[in-house]
């Protein structure tokens, strides 16, 4: 793993973590959410890089949650890297994007369904930061080798895969953990998006379904075949999240989750 400003515990063994709400709601409920993260992970020796979207591009409804605003919610996000001295993540969606929110997180991440855009891909590398990739769900792993030639023909070594299931069907996602050392084996990091892995798009009533009684399942087979990160999105009462509630974990089962997946990782080492 590359150095990622202001991630703690590397040495620690342990896969690291990408945790937070889906989207930033406000400064109370991230900097909750963000306290507890951070308390939690220094606990159990996790490496945290704290995530929310400062705003919601791909909805599929117009009415929709969007976001606070997007320089009221990076400041947030600013805020929480600031006062936890932990990384941050956000996704971007347009190339205009990538410079602007590099001046307020660690990471900038490219969402699946952009992951073959290449003047996303080049603005976000041109920053500087680290860039995470979130595999398409209609791509191999092996296939995602081209979107990290060019970060890295663009002058950034610094990349980060994400696997978030393949389409399976008009509504559902599947996870073909072959994905995983797929992408390892192209020389980059790979997380397991545990929970957006777990949505049901495409529902008729234009919001996204999910099966978050699986996230366990899910994160404990990710970890078995060596996954170096996790990514979960977690809220303190999912069902009035503004954004992807359905696939949330909620806060207070992350804990247990955690300390299982570390004597997983444990096991394998």
């Amino acid at each position: 793993m590359f150095d990622i400003p202001k991630l703690k515990h590397t040495d620690s063994g342990n896969f690291f973590l990408m945790a937070g709400p889906c989207a930033i709601e406000g400064e109370e409920m991230a900097m909750q959410i963000a306290a507890r993260l951070k308390e939690l992970t220094d606990k159990l020796q996790v490496p945290l890089i704290f995530k929310g979207s400062y705003r919601k591009a791909n909805r599929s409804r117009l009415d929709s949650f969007t976001g606070i605003g997007d320089e009221k919610a990076l400041k947030i996000l600013q805020k929480v890297g600031q006062e936890f001295d932990v990384p941050t993540v956000t996704d971007i969606h347009e190339t205009a994007e990538a410079a602007m929110a590099a001046a307020y997180v660690d990471v900038l991440q490219i969402p699946a369904f952009l992951c073959r855009q290449t003047d996303l891909l080049i603005a976000a590398a041109e920053t500087g930061k680290v860039v995470n990739i979130k595999k398409g769900q209609f791509l191999s792993g092996a296939a995602m080798r081209f979107a990290v030639e060019k970060i890295h023909d663009s002058g950034n070594q610094k990349v980060i895969l994400t696997d978030r299931g393949n389409s399976f069907g008009y509504s559902d996602l599947v996870v073909d953990f072959r994905n995983l050392p797929e992408m390892q084996s192209i020389g980059a990091p790979v997380v397991m998006d545990v929970t957006h892995s777990l949505q049901q798009p495409n529902q008729s009533s234009g919001v996204t379904g999910g099966k978050p009684a699986l996230i366990e399942t899910i994160a404990k087979a990710a970890i078995a075949v060596g996954a170096d990160g996790l990514f979960i999105e977690t809220h303190p009462k999912p069902s009035v999240a503004k954004s992807d509630g359905a696939n949330m974990l909620p806060l207070d089962q992350l804990e247990e989750l955690l300390t299982k997946l570390i004597r997983i990782r444990q096991a394998i080492r």
